[in-house]
């Protein structure tokens, strides 16, 4: 379910909620300009963050939001407002791009896949300015060595564009890393439709509903991510040339196309829970279908042990020498005959689904 973190009713804006079991925050600091990277190191003072090189880019990473007085003295760095650095630590919030004085806030939700292939879900936080950009991320780890790696290793493009080049680099690696979840997601589907198949139990069922709210949560992180990219791209922002707005654009394709993916998704877990209850009454009518056959052989030997089992006086056969061993031969008799024409008529076997060929 869904769970935020919130100042108490009445407290003043800005405040931040951090948790008792946040990690402590570590700082990154990665400074690089046209003639390549200057530096590349962790910060475990504010006072060693140092400002972009000229016509460079200062990227700061954050991970952990266990020390509010840092976290305090970070924005008093860089002049971020209170709502921004309220909007980045009290997780999580809706995606979105909001202007903040001379910086832009865009939150995202990133998705990590864990060796077990279990998918976790966490808010990022990016701030753009002039010439840096800083990241929030509520725990260590994330998607970005590749932007780091390219970084180091000189990459041009980088060395050439201003910060929103390494914003956009950031967003679009986030949304990327959606395509490794859903192809984890679509293996575990393609295992649970199998098994609602071949043998329907309520273990199944969980996992379905489980498949059902991980996708609903997938879907909650990607939809309002349509909407913060489709603004960064058509609506104007000094902050955001037109060159990245081109790429942009790119991102915003991979987001709706992800999302169309999960809805898909969301399709394919219904009918599967269909697949299960389907299942489930063939399975009901399959043992119907026994005991029916059973009972039915059974009443004609009922019927005649009731009608010799009346306490009349003249009743011909009781006295009759051979009239037990009569009774079983005829009841043998019914039940082998009522056995031959039940397997005649197919109805001893599971009625197999006659395959209509495609003229196709």
């Amino acid at each position: 379910m869904f769970h935020k973190r919130h100042p108490q009713v009445g407290a003043a804006p800005g405040t931040l909620v951090i948790p008792e079991d946040a990690p402590t925050p570590r700082f990154r600091q990665i400074l690089y300009s046209i003639d390549g990277l200057k530096s590349d190191r962790p910060i475990t003072d504010l006072e060693e963050l140092e400002a972009a090189p000229e016509s460079g880019v200062s990227w700061v990473d954050i991970q952990g939001f266990g020390d509010r007085r840092l976290l305090v003295e970070l924005a008093e760095t860089y002049g971020l407002h209170p709502l921004l650095l309220e909007d980045v630590v009290n997780v999580p919030q809706r995606s979105k791009v909001e202007l903040h004085d001379d910086n832009l806030l865009i939150v995202l939700r990133m998705v990590k896949v864990e060796e077990d292939a279990k998918i976790t879900i966490e808010q990022v936080g990016i701030v753009l300015g002039e010439d840096y950009v800083l990241t929030f991320q509520e725990k260590y780890g994330d998607v970005f060595d590749p932007i780091r790696k390219r970084i180091t290793a000189g990459h041009r493009r980088f060395r050439e564009k201003r910060a929103d080049y390494l914003a956009y680099s950031i967003a679009d690696s986030i949304i990327d890393h959606y395509y490794p979840a859903l192809e984890v997601i679509g293996e575990r589907m393609e295992d649970l439709e199998e098994e609602a198949v071949v043998a329907p139990t309520t273990a199944i069922l969980q996992k379905i509903h489980h498949m059902k709210n991980r996708l609903i949560n997938l879907r909650r992180a990607l939809w309002p991510q349509r909407e913060a990219l489709h603004s960064m791209v058509w609506e104007p922002n000094t902050l955001v040339g037109e060159e990245v707005r081109l790429h942009l654009r790119d991102t915003y394709d991979h987001c709706v196309q992800t999302t169309e993916v999960i809805e898909m998704y969301r399709d394919m877990v219904s009918g599967m829970i269909n697949t299960y209850l389907s299942a489930m009454a063939n399975r009901t009518n399959e043992i119907m279908r026994v005991l029916t056959i059973v009972s039915t052989i059974f009443i004609p030997m009922s019927f005649l042990a009731g009608v010799y089992g009346m306490n009349f006086v003249d009743m011909p056969e009781l006295h009759w020498t051979f009239g037990y061993p009569m009774f079983w031969s005829l009841a043998t008799v019914l039940a082998v005959g009522m056995l031959i024409f039940f397997g005649r008529k197919g109805w001893l076997r599971p009625q197999e689904t006659k395959q209509v060929n495609d003229p196709e």
